[in-house]
This record gives structure tokens, sequence and C-alpha cells, in this order.
């Protein structure tokens, strides 16, 4: 193994040994309950079963065979989650070929970012997490269940399902994707023309059109954002069947890997024999996995809150010191947009998860002996699925990238290091994500320029006053302000500055998103601004230096005036109603830091 990759991982097992400890023995004592709906009442389990087929009632009665819960995000508004409206059939008819029962035990909501992205639906975007994870134990509560199939893809849904199914760890869990859309408008292209549109040189019927060619069918978005990151860190971490994250939906083969994800979740429930749950996958060795695939891939800055609240729920800590320092030891090895122009197709025609887990595990950058729902360790998953005569088979992934320019060897790398890391100062800690951003934009020491709201710099955009060397500084977007909606928007604006030859960076307690490309941004800051963090004091004109090379972001100011600043105070009235968000003001208020996850369940480190 890899020094630094052993010496993070022996660091969070020491630090998360009491929470871990804590958390495997309440799922050992749950888990010995099994099945659980033997200890129903006859009322309770005629209730459990009243709409099944006879056949399945008379298994469910014996208790011999597995219920496989099936745990669904579906809605049909969403591209990627539109496929799952015919999976329940799939997997029950799989199920019944194995003697056994599936059932949909309750459904989650799922938000579009992309629908919401720059309007006020998106501050429900990060607390939706939460609420996610809420119905997923919601649905798992009936104690019916042998198994669990999560039928989920995108940004904060996987998150919200795993942390929700982790309260069940000792029912064995597999997640079952539907796939990415079929690529589109080329990404450069796309790029482009919300560039010109942000100029003015391009009216919205353009904009639209190109919108609606890279954005036109079932299946997921293909730029590697959150949602396919989403994918790749949970195949990694060996919850999918190999090779299932990125086959297009509505084929064969990806039906195929779903029946496949219901025959296995089945031989390792306990009725069959199995007494390994989700908590004993979802380990440190695979959560230290998940970080360095995320790294080697330049993948979502979303999952320095997610993946800390994912694993806080398996009673492991980590923090972005541990994405840090993997960062410095982890090569980048793809290109995909918005750190390339390639998308999620090119990377799996090029060779896919299965040859950048066998780059890893064979650059010691990977733990190859964790737990995986294939009952083996992690070299399972260099082998990429294909039908032979109609059954679903294996084979081992090719030793050569098909195409270098998306996805490399790890002896050839695009970047030595895999571009995220942790920036410091007199403004508060936050992240940036360097793998998008040209060396030569990776320093900007600039005057600020203080908003409060994303729609601000675009109007001053739009009046010539941001065309100079500018810090934007976007404040009051934290948890605690207006629930931490991501700022993407901003993207067109800031780097059409950029082009244009000025110094330019983002500065914000708010989030970008998995699409974060060019423009250097330190975000996730915190103290966030709305609970008098130093960004409340930033004025107009101050002096900001972002540093990505040597993790630095400070104000130039001197620290006795900055001591006697008074923070700045916002009125937030706007962003606490309207849309649903006069629901969610508890989020806001009990919110953690975004070290901590960002959300609710977590305000507090378990006990070190």
């Amino acid at each position: 193994m890899h020094p630094t990759v052993t010496q993070v991982t022996e660091r969070i097992i020491r630090r998360s040994r009491d929470s871990r400890q804590d958390y495997l023995r309440r799922m050992e004592i749950l888990g010995q309950q099994s099945p659980h709906r033997a200890s129903l009442s006859c009322g309770n389990l005629a209730h459990g079963f009243a709409a099944c087929q006879p056949g399945d009632k008379q298994t469910l009665k014996l208790m011999s065979q597995a219920n496989v819960a099936i745990v669904t995000a579906y809605n049909d508004m969403l591209s990627a989650h539109q496929p799952y409206a015919e999976y329940p059939d799939i997997i029950r008819e799989a199920a019944h070929g194995m003697g056994s029962v599936a059932q949909v035990a309750g459904g989650t909501p799922a938000m579009c970012d992309g629908v919401t992205q720059g309007q006020r639906g998106m501050e429900l975007s990060l607390v939706s997490r939460d609420v996610i994870a809420m119905s997923t134990a919601i649905a798992l509560s009936h104690n019916m269940f042998d198994a669990t199939l999560l039928l989920g893809i995108c940004d904060k849904i996987v998150p919200g399902l795993l942390i929700g199914a982790l309260s069940f760890g000792y029912l064995p869990t597999i997640l079952v994707p539907a796939g990415p859309m079929p690529s589109g408008l080329p990404n450069k292209e796309k790029q482009r023309i919300r560039q010109l549109h942000a100029e003015g040189k391009v009216g919205q019927e353009e904009l639209l059109e190109a919108e609606s060619q890279s954005y036109h069918s079932p299946g997921t978005c293909t730029f590697y954002g959150t949602a396919n990151s989403n994918q790749l860190l949970v195949e990694v971490m060996g919850l999918h069947m190999p090779g299932a994250a990125f086959i297009n939906p509505g084929t064969p083969l990806r039906d195929a890997l779903t029946r496949a994800a219901t025959e296995q979740a089945i031989r390792l429930s306990r009725p069959n024999g199995g007494q390994r749950g989700l908590a004993h996958m979802v380990s440190e060795k695979s959560i230290v996995n998940a970080l360095v695939a995320l790294l080697a891939t330049g993948g979502s800055t979303n999952h320095t809150l997610h993946w800390v609240a994912i694993a806080r729920a398996a009673g492991i800590v980590i923090d972005w010191d541990d994405f840090t320092e993997l960062s410095a030891a982890t090569p980048l090895l793809t290109r995909m947009y918005p750190n390339g122009q390639a998308d999620v197709n090119h990377f799996h025609q090029a060779g896919g998860t299965a040859f950048l887990i066998a780059e890893l595990l064979n650059a010691g950058l990977l733990h190859e002996d964790v737990e995986t729902v294939m009952g083996q360790g992690l070299r399972a998953y260099t082998r990429v699925p294909l039908l032979d005569a109609g059954e679903l088979t294996w084979q081992q992934v090719a030793t050569a990238s098909t195409d270098v320019g998306v996805l490399r060897p790890a002896g050839e790398p695009f970047d030595s290091q895999g571009g995220l890391t942790v920036v410091q100062g007199n403004l508060g800690r936050g992240i940036i994500k360097t793998s998008a951003v040209a060396p030569e934009h990776r320093i900007v020491e600039a005057p600020a320029r203080v908003f409060s709201d994303q729609a601000e710099v675009a109007e001053a955009f739009d009046r010539g006053e941001l065309d100079r060397d500018v810090v934007a500084v976007v404040r009051w977007q934290g948890p605690a302000a207006n629930g931490m909606p991501e700022l993407h928007k901003l993207t067109p604006y800031l780097g059409s500055l950029q082009d244009r030859g000025y110094h330019v960076a983002l500065v914000t307690d708010g989030r970008m998103s998995g699409a974060s490309g060019k423009v250097p941004a330190a975000i996730h800051v915190y103290p966030e601004a709305a609970k008098g963090g130093p960004l409340a004091k930033v004025k107009d004109g101050d002096i900001i230096r972002l540093d990505a090379s040597r993790g630095e972001l400070s104000l130039q100011v001197d620290d006795n005036e900055l001591a006697s600043r008074e923070p700045a105070r916002a009125d937030l009235t706007a962003n606490q109603a309207g849309l649903g968000r006069e629901l969610f003001g508890w989020f806001r208020q009990a919110a953690a830091a975004p070290e901590q996850g960002g959300g609710v369940f977590f305000s507090e480190p378990p006990a070190q």
C-alpha cells in the first residue's frame, strides 16, 4: 500500500474507534433478530403482506426465504430516475426465480439540481439529502425485510439513501443504478453557448436548443458531476454489481445487471445463510477507497460534504485534512467534463471503472481487502459485464486504456495529484477543486466585490462593473443562512471574465456543484457569514489572496482592524418562506458545519 493511504486509513481507524465500535455493536444486536417479520404479531404480518399475491403470502409466512425491500427514488421528471418505473417488476420477477419475494418498501423524494439551479427551489437541495435518509428509514422500519435494494442515482439521493440504509446496516444492501443517457451535444459546444448567452451574444432560443441537445433522453446527465461521481464511488466501495455504473438505460445488459443485483442480495440475506450487511461493507477502508477514487477522477466537490455524512452514519469520522493528504498522493487519471471535454460514456468506453480500479489497486492506492456485495475483495471489480448468449458474465478488463485522452494508467497520469485541497486563513476554512483550473489561474490576489446573492453577480456583470481583476465574495449562502444552494449559475459570468484576461476567483460559504470548473473557487467556507464568520466582515475593495498551491485563503487586512470590524447583518427573511422553505427552518437552525457534513444528524462529532 502507498504509505499515505496507509497512514490516513490508520488515523481514521484510531479517530473512529469508539463511534465505530458502538455502531457495529448496535447492528449486531439488531441483526440477531432476523428475520424480523418473525417477531411481528399476526395482525402486523397480515398488514405487511395483505396486498401480495397468494404465493408471496405463503413464502412470507414460512420465514425461510428472503423478502427484499425496494426503496426507490423513482419519478418521471428526473431523466436519471425515469427508468426506475420498470425496475420493481424486474426485481420481483428475479426474486420469484430465487423462491423469494420483493416489495416496494417505500419511495423517497428526488429533486433535480439541474431544474433548480439558480432558482429558489435549490435552497431545499442539500436538506433533501437528510429528508431522503429519513424517508429511507421509514420505508425500512416495518421490519419485514431481509435485504435491501436502493434505487437512486443523483446528487443528494445516493448519499441520502446510504445514510438511511446504514441505520439498518445489518441488512445486505445493493445500490441499483439506471445508467447515463447517450452522449448529446459535445460539452465544449454547450459550454461555449452558455458563455455566449451570459455575454448577451446569443438569445434564449439558441440556449434552450443547446441545453435540450445536451439533456435529451432518459438517464443521468453525462457530465462528471455529483450524480456520476456517486455512481463511481459506490462501485469502488463494492456496493454495486461490478461494472454497473455506466451501462445505458433500456438495454438488455442494464436489465440483466438489475436481475443479478436482486439475486445477489438474496444470496447475502440471513435466510440464505448470510451474516454480513451494509455495516460491514461501509468500513474505514472502503471509505478511503471512495475518497481516492473521487480524487483520481477529479470528482464532485459536493462529496466533501456527502461522504463525510455517509461515513459518520457508519460511525466513521473523516475530515477535509484526510481529503487533502490523499489528494497529494493520488494521481489524476481521468479527464471528464468539467475537467475535460469527454463525458462518462467516453470514460466507460475507454475502460471505465474496472480499468480505473485495476490501476489504483496495482499502484497500492486502494485497499483490496474490503468486503463487497460480491462476497469477494475489490479485485472482483476489475471485471466488466457482458451478455454471452443472453447470460450475464464478467471478463477481465483490458490492460490498456482505449483512449488515453480520457483515462490513463497510474504511471502516466494527467497530474501527479488529485486536485482537491483545503484552503484556510483568517477568512475561515474551505475547499478548492483545482483539477479543472489551469496552473496560471491557481493564485489570485485581487480586490473583493461583495455580494449577498448570485443574482447580484449577474447584474454587476451586465453593468460592466466586474471588468477587472476581482475576487467575488458571495456570502449568506451557507447551510444556516439559506440551505446552502449550489451557485453554478455564476460559472459562465466568472469564466467569461477570466477569458478576457482578468484575474478572477470566487470565495463563498455556499456550494458550487459537481460541474465546478475552470475558475478558482474557495467554497464551503466556514464559519459561515450567517454565524458571524469572517466573511461577514469583508468590504468591497479589501484585498483577498487565494493561493490553491499553498492552501491559503486570507484577507489582506491588519488583524487588529479585522477584529474591530462589526460583522455585517443580512436580511434572510426572503429565504425563509415560499416554495416550501418555511417547512425547513429547523434544518437551517440545526445544520452542522460543512466539514461535519452540513446536515442535521451529525452536528457534533461522535465520541472520540
